[in-house]
Order: structure tokens, then C-alpha cells, then sequence
């Protein structure tokens, strides 16, 4: 069954929750991303900020536009790679630059949920530390709902959080060849 929009704008979350996706599976940018299309269905403000994602396009960044000006997504980092036992200390940068706008998002008043897209695998490549981590979710306003996603979330993070979920790979195409596809992966 389709739904027209019904402009329901819904009330502010009463206590918003911290969510942790984490884990080797693909998955946890998307589910990301479903959520914040659900709360965009409801009129809610969303914030999506991007850790070490410097490339694209990727299909979510033209979608938000169609979801103004409920869905904003703010892509940080450089393009490529970055080297996990040497970052370049422009990474660090960038990421510090990234975690001060989160900080912003967080605590302005203007968003309902917040997303930290790869926060998780900015503190795993050295580029955050998890006790600035901790710091900003310990700022998170009762009304706002915040989600951190990303590989090899700390313990400590996850231990500070209300929920977390954990992506395990069964099976994944990329062994057998398949390249990220426009519209499914990027």
C-alpha cells in the first residue's frame, strides 16, 4: 500500500536514545539511513554527518535534496584511503573538524536525530579518540535521538550506549568479485 503524505508533523522525541551499528557486515550506513528516512517521513529534522567519506556522490546525496529540509547530509574527508597505522595528519584534522560540526548538530536544537556515519572507524584509525567520543555523546540533549555507526566500535562506546546493534558477515558478493554497484552499495 502506497501512503500520501499526511504532514503530520510529529512531536519532539521525549528522550532520545544512543544507537550503536557496528560490526564486519554491510549494512550499518543503511540501516542508518532507513531510520533517517523514517524520521524524515515524520517530519523530524535529521543531521547525517559523514566520517572519511570524501568521495562520491553516493545515492544518499542525491536523494537529500528530495527529502529538504528534513534530511541534511554534511560528507567529511579526504577521497581514498586512509592508512590505518600512519594517518596523515590532515585525516585527523578533517575528523576533528567533522566531530566539532556533530557537536554543533548535537546540542543547536534544530535536528531530532542525529547521525555520525563512520565515527566508529574514525576512533578505530587513530583519527578521534574514544574519550572524545564519549565527551560528545555525553552532551546528547534528552530530545535527541543519536547513532553512531562504523567497524570495531570501542567497548566504551558501546557500553554508553542504549542499543547496539552488530552487522557479522555470513556471506558477501565482494568475495566473488562483485565491485560496489551505483544505487545498492555507493
Amino acid at each position: 500500500m502506497a501512503y500520501a503524505h499526511e504532514g503530520c508533523r510529529q512531536m519532539k522525541l521525549e528522550h532520545g536514545q544512543i544507537q550503536v551499528y557496528t560490526g564486519n557486515g554491510k549494512g550499518k550506513t543503511t540501516a542508518a539511513l532507513g531510520l533517517a528516512l523514517r524520521a524524515a517521513g515524520r517530519e523530524m529534522m535529521v543531521c547525517v554527518i559523514q566520517f572519511m567519506k570524501g568521495g562520491g556522490p553516493y545515492g544518499e546525496h542525491l536523494a537529500a535534496p528530495r527529502l529538504a529540509p528534513y534530511l541534511t547530509i554534511i560528507q567529511t574527508g579526504r577521497e581514498g584511503w586512509i592508512n590505518k597505522d600512519n594517518p596523515d595528519p590532515e585525516d585527523k584534522r578533517l575528523a576533528h573538524e567533522a566531530l566539532e560540526m556533530a557537536g554543533k548538530a548535537l546540542t543547536e536544537g534544530r535536528y531530532d536525530l542525529v547521525i555520525l556515519d563512520e565515527i566508529n572507524g574514525a576512533v578505530s584509525f587513530g583519527l578521534l579518540t574514544v574519550d572524545e567520543v564519549l565527551a560528545l555523546m555525553h552532551r546528547k540533549p534528552a530530545g535527541v535521538e543519536l547513532v553512531l555507526t562504523g567497524r570495531n566500535a570501542d567497548e566504551r562506546i558501546m557500553d554508553a550506549a542504549d542499543l547496539v546493534t552488530e552487522m557479522r558477515e555470513v556471506k558477501h558478493y565482494y568475495k566473488a568479485g562483485v565491485p560496489a554497484r551505483i544505487g545498492i552499495e555507493k
